[in-house]
């Protein structure tokens, strides 16, 4: 998954020579503000949007949105009231009611389930799949290129890029691994200091009140705040869930070091069990998409960006206000494999999704085909593909980043969005974690510290592109629902268009330099809601709005 879960340690290696500065608190919900009203938090002003909306007497039409994702809670206080709901499928009953090959897929479908109801959680990386992989094949130290065909010279060139990333250890990534231990270590120590002192559920914010009365309690305050500030945390998250998130990221990134030597278990493999070289294999899976409350966490967030319940009383806003999350869990804690994403896309489209959110990215792709294929027919459907770019800081015009709306055959997908993250102020207006491309990025969207839902009815802040990329579908599906006749393409046209251009230079997330931020992306600006629905009604459509029908039967919710 590349990091789009968790922590990113490319850009926390950075802090320990001191390059990065912290982002300071900032509100919830600021990604939805009005730039000139807010105290200059650049969000993407939808109240102003909403405004006009109401204006203009327009009324919604439901807009379903297909989320490749992790899993989602389908019991959350602000999710399941939006929830798709497949009307053809009775819960439960163990059959394919409306015969479309998928058992009890009311709320969409889990292709990382086995049909013993046991799910794919953790799996491998794709480097180390390819790597390991193809080894006994490219492995030989006479291979003559000139002899090799193009699919054969395209595989093997994957894998020598493979071997270099996999087949030997980076020192300088195992020595900040070793640096990074020694904090979290440090702020183990001080945590049992503060659970007895303060409570047991604080947070950096009461550390950061309390005054201590000793040298080894002044040292545990350092070390706590700290690595709050180096991995740039939020200081209201209570340090028990920020410790957590700091280990699994350690953990995955050790994982990535033992793989040099070890060929990654099989873990989807073991559960799934379809044979994965078959694409037309692709009746695997289970229908549940909650999969476990931990595993839900990504999936969760980036649906209530897009969707929660607005003006509920509770929790938080959602940028559309008529939309039904249908949730396609093809994302585990690693890399997803190509066959899932194709099928999830192929799944989403198959039943109605008129948008599908893809958060989620990895460095290398053996089945672009498949993926590029399911692309294609999706898009034929009139449907809106929104992609995360991706957290490794990296300009992906000349690097690797999959799924990508570049083909093979150097054409790009025509409804295919491609987002970057953008900050909440002028001195971070550009995420230094976010990958950038003037050809291959086409927007940015608020995508550092957003505020949004999270399993067991909670919120906590996130960040990463894959926050940014929901923003983007969520103001899709919202012109979607008002201007119902208008094409995938032309939704995809008015959100470039209306983008707001910064009238300041802005980071160049790669080096630090002051660019324009026409050199990172192909509008050069960061979306709004406002300015979009206003150029969207100016528009004449081109399509006719499909009617969306809701169960009539109760599913049983997973408690």
């Amino acid at each position: 998954m590349n990091a789009f879960k968790r922590i990113s340690l490319t850009a926390v290696f950075a802090l320990f020579t001191l390059v990065i500065v912290a982002q300071k608190d900032v509100p919830k919900g600021w990604h939805l503000w009005n730039p000139r009203d807010s105290g200059n938090y650049f969000g993407i002003s939808l109240k102003e949007a909403y405004d006009f909306i109401k204006s203009k007497k327009l009324k919604s039409t439901p807009v379903i949105v297909g989320v490749i994702d992790s899993g989602i809670d389908t019991t959350h206080e602000d999710l399941k009231a939006v929830l798709w709901r497949n009307a053809g499928e009775i819960a439960g009953n163990g059959i394919d009611d409306d015969k479309n090959g998928y058992i009890d897929d009311v709320y969409g479908w889990n292709f990382l389930g086995g049909r013993d109801g046991r799910n794919v959680d953790k799996d491998s990386y794709e480097a180390s799949r390819v790597y390991h992989g193809l080894k006994s094949k490219w492995g030989k130290k006479d291979i003559d290129k000139a002899k090799l065909t193009p699919a054969e010279a395209k595989e093997y060139a994957m894998w020598l890029r493979a071997k270099e990333e996999v087949g030997e250890i980076d020192p300088i990534v195992a020595y900040n691994i070793i640096l990074i231990k020694k904090s979290l270590k440090d702020a183990r120590a001080a945590d049992s200091i503060f659970k007895s002192k303060i409570k047991e559920d604080y947070t950096a914010k009461d550390v950061e009140g309390y005054t201590p009365a000793d040298d080894i309690t002044k040292r545990g305050k350092r070390n706590i705040l700290r690595l709050y500030e180096q991995f740039e945390i939020g200081l209201e998250q209570p340090a028990s869930e920020a410790l957590n998130d700091i280990a699994q990221s350690l953990d995955a990134e050790e994982s990535k070091l033992r793989a040099a030597e070890q060929a990654p278990p099989a873990f989807r493999a073991g559960i799934v069990k379809d044979n994965y070289d078959d694409f037309s294999d692709r009746f695997y899976g289970n229908g549940d998409v909650m999969a476990g409350k931990s595993s839900a966490l990504h999936g969760t967030h980036v649906s209530g960006i897009i969707g929660a319940v607005r003006d509920n009383g509770v929790g938080v806003n959602g940028v559309a206000d008529n939309v039904r999350i249908m949730m396609v869990r093809a994302v585990p804690d690693g890399d997803e494999h190509d066959k899932d994403v194709a099928l999830a896309i192929r799944y989403a489209a198959d039943n109605g999704a008129k948008i599908i959110n893809m958060s989620f990215g990895k460095s290398y792709s053996p089945e672009k085909k498949w993926v590029d294929e399911a692309a294609k027919y999706a898009q034929s459907k009139g449907v809106l593909l929104v992609q995360a770019a991706g957290n490794d800081n990296k300009n992906i015009d000349t690097t690797y980043n999959f799924p990508s709306s570049l083909y093979d055959d150097g054409s790009r997908g025509p409804e295919w969005i491609t987002v970057g993250a953008s900050g909440p102020t002028t001195k971070g207006l550009t995420a230094y974690f976010s990958n950038y491309g003037k050809k291959s990025v086409d927007v940015f969207a608020p995508g550092m510290k957003i505020y949004s839902t999270i399993p067991g009815s909670n919120y906590k802040d996130e960040q990463g592109t894959s926050m940014a990329s929901p923003v983007v579908a969520g103001l899709a599906a919202l012109i979607m629902e008002y201007y119902p006749n208008l094409s995938a393409r032309q939704v995809k046209m008015v959100i470039e268009k209306s983008a707001q251009k910064p009238t300041i230079k802005v980071k160049d997330p790669g080096n630090g330099e002051e660019v324009e931020m026409s050199d990172l992306s192909r509008t050069g600006g960061i979306i709004n809601a406002y300015e979009a629905v206003k150029l969207a009604s100016t528009l004449k459509g081109e399509r006719t709005p499909d009617k969306i029908v809701t169960s009539t039967v109760k599913p049983k919710i997973r408690e």
